[in-house]
């Protein structure tokens, strides 16, 4: 357990220093907002926390389904939804698989930044900086592509990362938990830093179906996640706020997961009343209402 000193040194204040995300109307009119955005991972997904995986050839075919199959089928279904997504993806999956991600960017998608490796950015970690440099660098040669947002691997922030992607020229991140509209970022130097467009942990598609030895999760049928996503959208667009998705190609690219994304995409679709973004546009709309706001 941490002693009483570490305890002693915790400020008192909240992790995130933001105001209250603002109220600001989406656009045509709209109630509520979608962020639709996937991760491509491939095989950096499994060898993130430990390189000797890649040894481990059926591990490393669970990320290899991506480039095989799940990119594709997805780009075919947001192909026939007429919608656009965002993908962040690792430096490591564009260098590997670069005719996968040459495709999504031929689709007319929005490319994210996702680190290179897919390593967590703690604080204090040696490698931060050049996950973050190494990204950019491969995003750039390899696609012509600048990224204006960044989602971090497994989620994580530190206050080192967002000084580092404000140096760099990010315009957005994707990667926090804390609310249900987009909010600028405060850094601990009380400067602003990103816009945030918080995920909405019910749409990350992992929590529901994808299992195997180092990922152990129940298979959650159609029916169930259907309801948790009918819900969670029902009630934040009541609220006017944003839904953002974290969707896999290994998970929702397989076959029973792309019906159920499927149905679900149509149903949003059907409603006519949620503007279906990218982060970009998503972002820029934010930053034309912020100083009204």
């Amino acid at each position: 357990m941490p002693d009483n000193d570490a305890f002693a040194r915790l400020p008192l204040a909240p992790a995130n220093r933001a105001p209250a995300a603002p109220l600001i109307p989406w656009p045509h009119g709209k109630r509520g907002a979608m962020f639709l955005s996937a991760d491509v991972d491939a095989e950096s997904a499994w060898t993130s926390k430990d390189p000797a995986r890649y040894e481990e050839l059926v591990t490393m075919s669970f990320g290899g389904f991506e480039a095989r199959v799940g990119v594709p089928k997805m780009l075919q279904l947001f192909d026939q939804l007429e919608m656009k997504a965002t993908f962040f993806i690792t430096g490591w999956s564009v260098e590997a698989h670069p005719a996968t991600c040459e495709a999504i960017l031929k689709a007319g998608h929005e490319i994210g930044h996702h680190g290179f490796h897919h390593i967590m950015p703690m604080p204090g970690h040696p490698s931060l900086t050049e996950e973050v440099d190494r990204g950019l660098e491969t995003l750039k040669r390899r696609l012509g592509v600048v990224p204006v947002g960044y989602r971090a691997p497994y989620g994580e922030s530190c206050e080192e990362l967002r000084v580092l992607l404000k140096e760099r020229g990010l315009k957005y991140s994707s990667s926090w938990r804390d609310d249900v509209r987009p909010y600028r970022h405060v850094l601990a130097d009380g400067t602003p830093g990103l816009v945030e467009l918080p995920v909405t942990m019910t749409y990350d598609d992992w929590l529901y179906g994808l299992t195997n030895r180092y990922s152990p999760r129940p298979l959650f049928p159609r029916e169930h996640v259907l309801s948790i996503w009918k819900d969670e959208l029902e009630e934040t667009a009541d609220w006017g706020g944003l839904i953002t998705t974290v969707l896999h190609p290994q998970v929702s690219g397989r076959p029973m997961r792309l019906k159920l994304l499927r149905e679900f995409l149509t149903w949003v679709r059907d409603r006519g009343d949620i503007w279906t973004a990218t982060g970009a546009e998503i972002t820029a709309h934010f930053e034309a209402h912020e100083p009204k706001a």
